[in-house]
């Protein structure tokens, strides 16, 4: 089992900046991919960055790239998300997730956190 909590969600207006960060415990959890998503109202789940199990590789969605950067530490157990430049259309529930596999799909997606709100203002 795989226990995941975010934290460093909040008000930033736009242009301005946050570092999300994920905490994660059990058994072999830097064995795993982790993965952030987001949901803003009204819209599904999407993926934002992936990183895999050493940092070595990690992937983006477009509309994020450049702007964000997924990074992770082992020895922690935690994953960060920092994210610069930030816009209204950034506004969401963030989520870290937890995959044996490395994919950009939710449903690859065994392990989610409680999610964390980030909100932009204009």
């Amino acid at each position: 089992q795989v226990q995941v909590v975010e934290s460093g969600g909040g008000l930033v207006q736009a242009g301005g900046s946050l570092r999300l960060s994920c905490a994660s415990s059990g058994r072999t959890v830097s064995s795993y991919t982790m993965g952030w998503f987001r949901q803003a109202p009204g819209k599904d789940r999407e993926f934002v960055a992936g990183i895999n199990w050493s940092g070595g590789i990690t992937n983006y969605a477009d509309s994020v790239k450049g702007r964000f950067a997924i990074t992770r530490d082992n020895a922690k157990n935690t994953v960060y998300l920092q994210m610069i430049s930030l816009k209204p259309e950034d506004t969401a529930v963030y989520y870290c997730a937890a995959s044996a596999t490395r994919s950009s799909n939710p449903y690859d997606y065994n392990y989610w956190g409680q999610g964390t709100q980030v909100t932009v203002s204009s």
